[in-house]
């Protein structure tokens, strides 16, 4: 590892080991070989925040199962808006892989992306908002497939642990889609690290970036290792570093960053520690959050694959910790306080008290109520086959609103008017939708490339520019190109 950088002036440089930044600097290592791009990450090794596998749920996100992407109205009409955008952004996601691995920059599919059915799980009165779900979804082309099943018999032959020691009488429902997936988000990092530098990126680990100060145009991005300090000049930063970005956001003191908050919420996980349990189940399954609880503590009963090796995993449990990162300071959340994002920060605290009141029991849960949480999807689960693990740390989005503040889940594109510095806040289902997140900060912050950049960029991303539910012809062609390049299920 060098001390400093190589060299005083980059093209752009790039804060944050995650999957973001790598996606960023796989796209413009190729849209512009001839640029100079520093990646800086505080930490020994990428990957190791939230884009580790231990530290998401690894879910392709593409609306297949998660149900708080389906609101249903006061009438119980299934919106079903949200779920379309977020396939589309997965698909954008599938195909730049895909072009990875026919490149060669992505060597081995399965070691960051395998097929496992998305299932979403309901009982009782949450049956006929499934039933609508499903029917709103199954009519239309990105959802074509999805299999719909209320008696015990079907539900546990497609996942026997959701049925074992179940009240026979019990009413239940699930959906399932066999073409859903499990990511390896930290794995695919890696990749996409080793690939970039190989086409001339500069990665230096160990490195914490401490400040940003405008320099005419461009910036001077100010940090330290453990070599001393350092500065470099460029014309365009991206601050990529979770929930540490706002901070760095907050340095810049670009005016479109003014009234931003943020929100930490941590986690936890159960992991299975019984071979034989894990076999039987290889599904993803979701079901419905508790009321108060946010979007990333919807539970479900997770088949992952770490590096080849299939796990289980059940949760997660919400937890709160002041902390921005997993490695975080308890000072984050007061010190990211200012007079600017005061208003909005105390109007999400008196409009979220059930979130309060549902983070305050969580925190206090034994694991005895962990397990019956757990029960709730696998009635015969056992205490001694499972054990708890500390999940990544999440920073949701506060940001002015109509009544001072809203407290906003997804992802926020922040950047200069200029383009000059972008910074992305926020959470779930980020790393899923990256290509498309990164696909619109190029379009935003560098609009005077695009006509150049255009054929480069369908390329990478065939789809580029159109919506595959438009065209069902493309929407083929696509689902069955990437699945054979990803090695997936059609």
């Amino acid at each position: 590892m060098r001390p400093v950088p190589a060299a005083n002036r980059y093209d752009a440089v790039l804060i944050g080991g995650g999957v973001m930044s790598a996606t960023l600097a796989t796209m413009l290592a190729e849209l512009e070989p001839d640029w100079s791009i520093l990646v800086l990450e505080k930490l020994d090794t990428v990957g190791a925040e939230s884009s580790d596998m231990w530290n998401n749920a690894g879910t392709g996100h593409s609306a297949l199962c998660e149900l708080n992407y389906t609101p249903a109205g006061p009438d119980g009409t299934v919106d079903i808006t949200k779920a379309v955008q977020i396939n589309e952004q997965f698909q954008l996601s599938r195909q730049f892989w895909s072009h990875l691995v026919e490149k060669g920059v992505l060597a081995a599919p399965g070691d960051f992306i395998n097929t496992v059915p998305h299932m979403s799980f309901v009982r009782g009165g949450d049956v006929e908002f499934l039933r609508a779900r499903h029917e709103a979804l199954s009519q239309h082309p990105l959802f074509a497939g999805m299999e719909w099943a209320t008696d015990h018999a079907t539900i546990a032959e497609w996942a026997p642990l959701l049925m074992a020691g179940r009240d026979p009488g019990e009413q239940v429902a699930a959906t399932r889609a066999q073409a859903g997936t499990d990511v390896d988000f930290g794995s695919l990092t890696k990749q996409l690290f080793a690939g970039a530098t190989k086409e001339g990126v500069e990665l230096l680990t160990g490195h914490t970036v401490k400040d940003l100060r405008r320099r005419g145009s461009g910036w001077t991005v100010v940090g330290e290792s453990s070599a001393g300090g350092f500065e470099v000049a460029t014309p365009f930063v991206f601050v990529g570093s979770g929930g540490g970005a706002l901070h760095l956001l907050q340095r810049s003191g670009i005016p479109e960053g003014q009234g931003f908050g943020g929100f930490p919420v941590s986690g936890q996980w159960l992991r299975c520690t019984n071979p034989e349990v894990v076999e039987r189940h290889a599904a993803k399954v979701y079901g419905q959050a508790e009321v108060g609880a946010p979007p990333m503590s919807v539970p479900h009963l997770d088949t992952r694959y770490a590096h080849g090796t299939k796990a289980l995993m059940f949760g997660p449990y919400a937890g709160f910790s002041p902390k921005f990162l997993k490695k975080g300071s308890l000072l984050d959340l007061p010190l990211s306080v200012r007079a600017h994002n005061l208003l909005p920060m105390l109007a999400v605290a008196r409009d979220n008290v059930s979130l309060m009141t549902y983070l305050g029991k969580q925190i206090v849960q034994s694991m005895e109520q962990r397990i019956e949480a757990l029960k709730v999807f696998y009635p015969d689960a056992r205490e001694s086959d499972w054990e708890l693990l500390t999940a990544g740390q999440r920073v949701q989005v506060i940001k002015k609103g109509p009544r001072g503040g809203v407290l906003q889940f997804g992802t926020e594109l922040v950047h200069a008017g200029d383009g000059s510095v972008a910074a992305l806040l926020g959470a779930s289902p980020g790393a899923s939708t990256a290509v498309d997140v990164m696909l619109r900060l190029l379009a935003q912050c560098f609009p005077a490339h695009q006509d150049v950049w255009r054929d480069r960029l369908q390329a990478m991303v065939p789809s580029y520019g159109t919506k595959l539910s438009d065209d069902r012809e493309l929407l083929t062609t696509t689902l069955t190109r990437t699945a054979g390049v990803l090695k997936l299920a059609a």
